[in-house]
């Protein structure tokens, strides 16, 4: 048995594998459109025209490769939904040749060649591969236009390439897998961020093929040198080139008087001559890691070159143009999402600020300039007032993680932290009395409008605690009551770090993550909006007594709507328990 031919089953299963994949999900697509993002890609990508930000210009681009085989245009929703099959067939295609490498290094067949081990190593890819291929949520993301499909597979791919890299990375030329991998990264700035976060697995495997003794201390440093360095591309290296190519734009223009453009064109010759110097100094001198480490810049510049498509396009004025990121400095605020509300990763303020006002200390902070092209001067000006306009956070509302945050979703994240306490200003009476004062009131008449403001109000906060404890007052009603008086009439409480915490890991680990994973390895309640309640969206596995323990209610004698719902899956714990079964065997 020693003729036993793995390189060769290991490729035929793998496309066995992707053949299943692609026949699956190119019978069950989405005939035209889903109702979401899915309708605005198929249009953007079809023309090439410019979605919402950060864009997708890669996928858009293979996007309208895809449709021009549409036959006629009602077709187009179809072949751009198959793209997303094929995307994820690969997928599936590079999971399996993954499991493969792993259990191959784990089972050292290299070194015994052992077919039994041949036959489960091969078997253990097909279960898990096709396993996948039938999940929840990977199937869903197959059949519609989105970027996830695609971006799922750039994680695949990204996986793949570092197993590949750490099986060569001792030999000579072993660091093109990683150049290779540094090119792929900068494609995935053209489908979605999301394959960024491959990056982290990638260093681990460095660190373990690397670092025969393993300790708490190596690990960690491991894990925070991994994270810079996925930090460093998407935060530093990519938005300080956008800002280097904005800023000069404007100098060479307003400055020298150059016409517009032009500090582009500058600017991305210097970056040219900066890699042609930097790879002919580092070779010249034998300097063999900072040249690979220069090669790997350059390869991701030339993966992120896909987002030229949006200035080219968005100069051409097509007809969804959205945020119109005709040039550098446009093209900086389209990648950093300015369109949306500010969010704040490590430190900012709590959904309860919008109850409190500015901060006290610096009400107004800078905001950022705005250039448009002046035509007529030749020249970009400044259209916002940016000096002191922006309104800055309350910094008595602020803490580290701030997991809520959305002052858009007060009422849900009340229903975590229970109503938000407050208490009336200690200062209303005296504001009252000055502001009588102010309008020309003897000091008598002052004091006696200021404490019948106060009686006035503490009968008002009364009564509304009255009707909360009555059970008269529902969130909504709460968060209208803190949005009308709070500002200028109360002292409104923030949630204490703990209750932050607990929703962190109550709600967006445990209901956003937790639910997600168990719906693809023990089962699935059904296909509607999960609201945070034992009705619908929720996770189950078949079992009645472990399903009514998790939901709360009895799970004998439902109602058939119920039952017969299409997107209704139980799964008995069975895959969870066979990955867990392979994952510690």
């Amino acid at each position: 048995m020693k003729d036993f031919n793995f390189k060769k089953w290991n490729n035929i299963l793998g496309w066995s594998v992707f053949t299943i994949a692609v026949v699956v999900y190119g019978l069950t697509i989405e005939p035209t459109v889903s109702f979401w993002d899915a309708g605005e890609y198929i249009l953007t990508s079809s023309k090439l025209q410019v979605g919402h930000p950060p864009g997708a210009p890669l996928f858009q681009m293979f996007g309208a490769f895809f449709s021009m085989f549409a036959l006629e245009p009602s077709q187009i929703g179809a072949i751009m939904n198959m793209m997303s099959g094929v995307a994820s067939a690969f997928t599936i295609l590079f999971m399996f040749w993954t499991i493969t490498l792993l259990l191959v290094k784990l089972t050292k067949y290299n070194e015994d060649k052992n077919t039994s081990k041949a036959y489960a190593i091969l078997g253990s890819a097909l279960v898990g591969s096709l396993a996948f291929t039938f999940t929840d949520s990977f199937w869903f993301n197959a059949v519609e236009t989105e970027v996830y499909a695609m971006a799922t597979l750039i994680m695949a791919v990204l996986f793949y390439l570092g197993l590949r890299w750490e099986q060569d990375m001792n030999e000579p030329r072993g660091n093109r897998w990683l150049i290779l991998i540094a090119f792929v990264i900068g494609l995935s700035f053209g489908v979605h961020f999301m394959g960024l976060l491959t990056i982290p697995a990638i260093g681990l495997l460095y660190y373990f093929k690397n670092y025969k003794t393993i300790t708490v201390k190596n690990f960690i440093i491991a894990n925070i040198a991994s994270a810079a360095i996925l930090l460093f591309i998407f935060k530093l290296l990519l938005p300080s080139t956008l800002k280097l190519f904005g800023y000069l734009e404007v100098f060479f223009v307003n400055s020298i008087g150059l016409p517009f453009n032009s500090g582009t064109i500058i600017t991305g010759l210097m970056v040219i001559a900066l890699f042609y110097f930097g790879l002919n100094y580092t070779r010249k001198k034998g300097m063999k890691h900072t040249n690979t480490l220069v090669l790997c810049l350059m390869f991701i510049f030339i993966g992120f070159s896909s987002w030229m498509m949006l200035p080219i396009r968005a100069n051409a004025q097509v007809v969804i143009n959205e945020n119109n990121p005709s040039d550098a400095r446009e093209l900086l605020a389209y990648y950093n999402l300015e369109q949306y509300p500010e969010t704040h990763l490590f430190y900012g303020p709590f959904f309860t600020e919008v109850y409190s006002g500015a901060d006290k200390d610096e009400p107004f902070i800078d905001d950022k300039k705005n250039y448009e092209r002046d035509d007529e001067a030749g020249k970009y000006v400044i259209i916002n007032d940016w000096e002191k306009s922006k309104q800055n956070y309350n910094h008595e509302h602020a803490s580290v993680l701030p997991r809520m945050w959305s002052s858009e979703h007060a009422e849900n994240y009340m229903m975590f932290t229970g109503l938000i306490d407050f208490k009336v200003d200690p200062s209303l009476q005296t504001r009252a009395y000055n502001e009588a004062l102010n309008a020309g009131l003897t000091e008598e008449q002052s004091a006696q409008y200021a404490l019948g403001e106060k009686q006035q109000f503490d009968q008002l906060v009364n009564e509304f605690r009255r009707s909360v404890a009555n059970g008269e007052v529902d969130y909504n009603g709460y968060n209208q009551f803190l949005k009308r008086y709070g500002q200028q009439y109360l002292i409104i409480e923030k949630p204490t770090f703990m209750d932050n915490i607990m929703y962190m890991f109550q709600y967006q680990f445990g209901y956003m993550y937790w639910r997600y994973f168990m719906w693809n390895f023990t089962g699935r309640q059904d296909d509607i909006q999960g609201r945070y309640t034992h009705k619908n969206g929720n996770w189950i596995s078949g079992i009645n007594l472990i399903d009514s323990m998790h939901l709360g209610v009895s799970q004998d004698n439902l109602p058939t709507d119920v039952l017969d719902n299409k997107a209704r899956n139980t799964y008995y714990f069975l895959p969870l328990l066979l990955g867990l079964a392979g994952f510690f065997s």
